[in-house]
């Protein structure tokens, strides 16, 4: 392995400085690096089909005689067209290339070759334009397709390939112990990478595809046992008295009963001599918050402090005014910490939390600072979760003598996928709503009803509600959508001229963002025009309608997601989807959002009409990227590798023995993050 990661990329052959910078972008610095990138699809040469057979407008590989070639010809000026004429014995085809000399001279009359690309014509003629080609004798099996950058060619790719692969033939590296390959019936290292790359056929590509995705989610799976481990650590922040009656008491409305199996799941975790690492998991409403408070109660009961952390100073902002309003009254002194506060009032709140007079601080990133001290810190709690993720999870333990963590998301996972994702946390689900908290009516709506949509939103608007009307996009495209910026501005001259309407998008100063969703939430602003920074946002109780702009382009768990931010007080709110696009998914999908306002069905749906490609991007759950191994269509392998990490970690806690040296270092590789000594 040390040698592969020795030998740069510029060692290999033809790879100079330009070319190593091109691998560069794709995060190509070594023969190891180059060796772990791995193809996006295949051209599968081994059954090639005749020309009347292959279907028209798809890539195909076809065999076919070349039987003529027609002189060039320019056709206008900086423009040659070269054609040539192919034959399978039954039917014939014309091969086109536009200013391609070189390709048109490849090929040989009387020579059989194999033709890839996409076949045009009719039920009489057939053409294809620009294919790859090869000889019918090279017999190349299944040749891969990279993702490219521009200047870096398939064909430079395949030639550095080769010539990493023969570096791994005569480095003899495996990096699985010997009995789990025998045990789960896995290929060697070296077949796996050499087939991944240059399959001879799908079941030699298979036999590849099964070690490296198991390779992948094992590794995955070990890391967050050992972040698990790691975050087991002693801590003396025992809850001493968990006896929290007077604070149900003090509540003017009736927990739910996943509120009261939360809390008691976060209860017992805290009296135990090992830091809690959990994750409150509810749909947009479900009353997490209480939760926290309740943990946060049982802190200052017990003499010690908690913090929390909210990804905005304006939740930040919220969340302390709700917590303020709440547990004062029963003892809890609670402290704001937030950048923007002037310096020597952050100064003087710093040292009263050091000299222990606030039991609750309440923040944002400024919490973490190394300049914060508490003095006797015992339960860090991170709201909305997806931001900060796995790495920052790790470091909280840093801060105090190993804190309690509770980290709380709105996002709703699939039930059957919670555990084996949050793998280095316990997860309680939270999967009833409050009393009292109302469906949101949801409505799909067309373009050409946009005029009746924006008479609704006016009716709400005059009798002294808000709303929002959310663009998925910041500024012009390609496309002939509006911007944002634009459309903001025709609503201010045109249909809501007499009203106040404020822009929120993404490109803005955090102090501007700021501004405007306090400006909103104090009723200054009636008409909110935003992209989905508004996705993750504070409670706007007067806010009814949630109106969506070019609905298509949206997830559905991000729709819902937007949906919640109306419904949040007392007055009845309304969702409106706004889209022209009528295809069978987006018809599903809008259906879907009309039809159950429940997070974790939607989540579940959309994980059915989107796949998970786009459901669990990084911005979701923290994990490292992966390369191969797919969180949905592998879910069987994830389970068998969580098993089997369990094990492996039952016999060698920290991946101390020789055999597991592979794995250790792979498991550093894949979270890169963490540099804090676990895994390197």
């Amino acid at each position: 392995m040390e040698r592969l990661e020795q030998t740069t990329i510029q060692s290999l052959q033809g790879v100079g400085k330009k070319r190593a910078e091109l691998y560069a972008r794709l995060g190509i610095h070594t023969a190891y690096s180059l060796l772990r990138f791995y193809p996006r699809s295949y051209i599968d040469f081994t059954a090639p089909l005749g020309i009347m057979e292959a279907p028209l407008e798809q890539p195909a590989v076809i065999r076919a005689e070349v039987y003529k070639k027609q002189p060039e010809q320019r056709i206008r000026k900086g423009l040659t067209l070269y054609r040539v004429y192919a034959t399978d014995g039954v039917a014939n085809m014309t091969i086109t290339f536009f200013n391609n000399p070189y390709g048109y001279e490849q090929l040989a009359i009387g020579q059989t070759y194999l033709f890839y690309g996409k076949l045009t014509g009719n039920l009489t003629r057939r053409e294809m334009g620009a294919p790859i080609f090869i000889p019918d004798a090279e017999t190349p099996g299944m040749q891969p397709v990279y993702h490219l950058t521009e200047g870096l060619t398939s064909k430079m790719v395949m030639t550095n390939m080769r010539e990493a692969l023969s570096i791994l033939q005569t480095a003899a590296v495996e990096t699985l112990p010997a009995d789990l390959l025998k045990e789960y019936g896995l290929c060697s290292f070296e077949y796996a990478l050499q087939n991944i790359h240059f399959p001879q056929d799908a079941y030699t590509l298979s036999v590849a595809k099964k070690r490296l995705i198991f390779e992948e989610l094992l590794t995955l799976q070990t890391g967050l046992l050992l972040l698990r481990q790691r975050n087991r650590k002693e801590t003396r922040m025992r809850l001493r008295d968990p006896e929290i009656s007077e604070f149900y008491a003090a509540l003017p409305f009736a927990l739910t009963g996943a509120q009261r199996r939360a809390i008691d799941d976060c209860l017992q975790d805290m009296q135990k001599n090992t830091s809690m690492n959990r994750l409150i998991q509810g749909d947009v409403g479900s009353g997490k918050t209480m939760v926290a408070a309740a943990c946060c109660y049982a802190c200052s009961k017990n003499r010690l402090q908690a913090a929390m952390m909210a990804p905005t100073e304006i939740l930040a902002l919220q969340h302390y005014d709700s917590l303020t309003h709440l547990l004062e009254p029963l003892g809890v002194r609670t402290a704001l910490l937030t950048g923007s506060m002037p310096k020597s009032r952050k100064e003087k709140c710093k040292a009263e939390i050091a000299a222990g007079e606030y039991d609750l601080v309440v923040g944002t990133h400024a919490i973490l600072q190394e300049t914060t001290v508490f003095q006797n810190l015992a339960l860090v709690v991170t709201d909305e979760q997806h931001r900060f993720g796995v790495a920052q999870r790790a470091r909280l333990a840093q801060k105090g003598d190993n804190p309690h963590v509770l980290v709380m998301s709105a996002t709703p996972i699939p039930r059957t996928l919670a555990l084996i994702m949050y793998g280095d946390l316990d997860v309680s689900v939270m999967d009833e709503l409050p009393q009292g908290r109302q469906k949101i009516e949801t409505a799909a709506m067309s373009t050409d009803q946009r005029a009746k949509a924006y008479r609704f939103i006016r009716r709400q608007l005059d009798a002294g509600r808000q709303a929002y009307i959310v663009c998925p996009m910041i500024e012009d495209s390609e496309t002939d959508l509006i911007s944002v910026t634009a459309y903001a501005e025709e609503l201010r001259k045109g249909e809501f001229a007499s009203y106040s309407v404020g822009l929120l998008h993404g490109r803005m100063k955090p102090e501007e963002k700021e501004a405007i969703m306090g400006q909103f939430k104090a009723g200054k602003i009636q008409l909110l025009v935003a992209t989905t920074v508004v996705e993750v946002g504070v409670d706007v109780p007067n806010a009814t309608v949630m109106m969506l702009e070019n609905a298509e382009r949206f997830g559905l768990s991000q729709m819902h997601q937007l949906r919640g931010r109306v419904g949040r007080g007392s007055y009845k709110s309304y969702c409106i989807l706004l889209s022209d696009h009528n295809s069978q998914e987006n018809l599903a999908r809008l259906q879907a959002m009309c039809q159950t306002s429940d997070g974790f069905k939607i989540a579940e749906e959309d994980l059915k009409l989107r796949g998970p490609g786009d459901f669990f991007g990084d911005r979701q759950h923290g994990l490292p990227k992966l390369k191969i191994a797919d969180m949905m269509e592998d879910l069987s392998v994830l389970r068998t590798t969580q098993q089997a990490a369990r094990a492996l970690l039952q016999k060698d806690p920290l991946l101390e023995m020789p055999a597991h040296k592979g794995l250790r270092r792979m498991v550093g590789e894949l979270f890169e993050e963490e540099k804090s000594g676990t895994f390197n």
